[in-house]
């Protein structure tokens, strides 16, 4: 009776440390480098602590007209506007909600200069539904980003 007790205590403890450690490593899924739906910049997601941020790391486009880089004139705040838009964070404090899930973050539009309250779902490995809203998520848009297969560099070596 005993041992049935002691194993069952031990395989409750077991379980439940695996499904506390599956939720991080599920959550740090959304970790990468994604293609925006225009094609037109490509975001890197990072794990800061425990919420997920966004910066811009690639342009289709990277310089203006004057052949200098694109910066964020359309913030409303002036100070920001001689910022460029390379490594601009436009997504902030996301946090993990489960069921591939990310939510109570914004995500900022340089395009406009606005920032939307923004909720994240991963609808497989490789695709986001990323929708900003205002208010309530029926107020809003969803734009689907794919990640982005980086290719790992390779060392030649050379026999002697």
């Amino acid at each position: 009776m005993l041992k049935s007790i002691l194993a069952m205590v031990f395989s409750l403890t077991t379980m439940s440390s695996f499904a506390q450690s599956a939720k991080p490593a599920e959550a740090d899924m959304l970790t990468g480098v994604w293609e925006t739906g225009s094609g037109k910049a490509r975001v890197k997601i990072d794990k800061v602590g425990e919420v997920f941020t966004g910066k811009i790391v690639w342009l289709r486009e990277p310089n203006n007209e004057e052949g200098k880089p694109k910066v964020d004139k359309n913030n409303p705040d002036e100070s920001m506007r001689t910022k460029p838009l390379l490594g601009y964070k436009m997504l902030q404090n996301f946090v993990y909600a489960g069921d591939k899930v990310w939510e109570d973050g914004t995500i900022y539009d340089p395009e406009s200069g606005s920032t939307y309250s923004c909720t994240i779902t991963m609808t497989d490995d490789n695709t986001l539904d990323v929708r900003g809203y205002i208010g309530v998520t029926l107020f809003g848009r969803t734009d689907t980003w794919k990640r982005v297969m980086l290719k790992k560099k390779c060392r030649v070596s050379r026999w002697l």
